[in-house]
């Protein structure tokens, strides 16, 4: 997987918005979104969802690693 952003330490809506921006880049495939906050997680869960795309999680140490998918 190529495609990575590191949206830790960034502030509500920073990771959506990079999330979104990403999402409309590829229009489909795989990336992986890196948040460290429960917030971050649900509103890009949530995005995802209104989008299309396929979302796995994956929590580990206080990271959180979301992997997006659009076929």
């Amino acid at each position: 997987m190529s495609e990575k952003i590191d949206a830790r330490g960034l502030s509500c809506p920073q990771p959506v918005i990079v999330t979104d921006r990403k999402m409309k880049e590829l229009g489909r495939g795989v990336f992986e979104v890196l948040v460290d906050t429960e917030t971050a997680k649900e509103n890009i869960t949530r995005l995802a969802q209104q989008s299309g795309w396929q979302l796995d999680v994956n929590e580990e140490f206080g990271d959180i690693r979301l992997v997006l998918k659009k076929v």
